[in-house]
Protein backbone atom coordinates (compact mmCIF):
# COMPACT_ATOMS: atom_id res chain seq x y z
CA UNK A 1 0.00 0.00 0.00
CA UNK A 2 1.04 3.77 -0.69
CA UNK A 3 2.50 5.82 2.00
CA UNK A 4 0.84 9.03 1.51
CA UNK A 5 3.07 12.13 2.84
CA UNK A 6 0.27 14.49 3.94
CA UNK A 7 -1.69 11.44 5.55
CA UNK A 8 0.65 9.19 7.16
CA UNK A 9 1.42 10.96 9.90
CA UNK A 10 -0.55 13.46 11.02
CA UNK A 11 0.83 15.12 13.99
CA UNK A 12 4.84 15.21 12.42
CA UNK A 13 5.71 18.18 10.18
CA UNK A 14 5.91 17.80 6.33
CA UNK A 15 9.88 16.95 6.66
CA UNK A 16 9.17 14.66 9.24
CA UNK A 17 7.04 13.17 7.35
CA UNK A 18 8.77 12.05 3.86
CA UNK A 19 11.97 12.10 5.95
CA UNK A 20 11.06 9.16 7.61
CA UNK A 21 9.11 7.43 4.84
CA UNK A 22 12.32 8.03 2.10
CA UNK A 23 14.28 6.90 5.45
CA UNK A 24 12.29 3.86 4.88
CA UNK A 25 12.39 3.34 1.33
CA UNK A 26 16.28 4.09 0.94
CA UNK A 27 16.94 1.72 4.05
CA UNK A 28 19.18 -0.41 1.36
CA UNK A 29 20.57 2.58 -1.00
CA UNK A 30 24.06 2.01 -1.80
CA UNK A 31 23.91 5.73 -2.01
CA UNK A 32 21.62 7.08 0.82
CA UNK A 33 22.18 10.87 0.60
CA UNK A 34 21.40 10.86 -2.93
CA UNK A 35 18.59 8.51 -2.60
CA UNK A 36 16.93 10.57 0.00
CA UNK A 37 17.63 13.49 -1.49
CA UNK A 38 15.25 12.21 -5.08
CA UNK A 39 13.06 10.54 -2.32
CA UNK A 40 12.43 13.47 -0.96
CA UNK A 41 12.10 15.41 -4.41
CA UNK A 42 9.60 12.61 -5.25
CA UNK A 43 7.63 12.94 -2.20
CA UNK A 44 6.88 16.60 -2.48
CA UNK A 45 5.84 16.48 -5.69
CA UNK A 46 3.65 12.95 -6.26
CA UNK A 47 2.97 12.93 -1.95
CA UNK A 48 3.38 9.24 -1.51
CA UNK A 49 6.15 6.82 -1.39
CA UNK A 50 5.70 3.80 -2.46
CA UNK A 51 5.85 0.32 -0.03
CA UNK A 52 9.38 -1.45 0.56
CA UNK A 53 13.35 -0.95 -0.09
CA UNK A 54 12.30 -1.14 -4.14
CA UNK A 55 10.01 -2.03 -6.70
CA UNK A 56 6.09 -1.14 -6.09
CA UNK A 57 6.05 1.62 -7.77
CA UNK A 58 2.87 0.82 -8.84
CA UNK A 59 1.54 1.79 -5.80
CA UNK A 60 2.66 5.23 -6.97
CA UNK A 61 2.06 6.18 -10.56
CA UNK A 62 3.37 10.03 -10.23
CA UNK A 63 6.48 8.52 -8.27
CA UNK A 64 6.80 5.84 -10.82
CA UNK A 65 6.19 8.10 -13.87
CA UNK A 66 8.34 11.31 -12.80
CA UNK A 67 11.90 10.84 -15.22
CA UNK A 68 15.07 12.72 -15.13
CA UNK A 69 16.72 14.71 -17.96
CA UNK A 70 18.30 11.69 -19.48
CA UNK A 71 14.31 9.95 -19.52
CA UNK A 72 15.37 7.28 -16.85
CA UNK A 73 13.25 7.12 -13.65
CA UNK A 74 14.15 9.72 -11.28
CA UNK A 75 12.43 8.45 -8.27
CA UNK A 76 14.20 5.51 -5.95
Amino acid sequence: MCSLCALSFASLSWKSQWLLLCTQRCAKAGFQNRCLKFCGICCEKCNCVPSGTYGNKDECPCYRDLKNSKGKGKCP
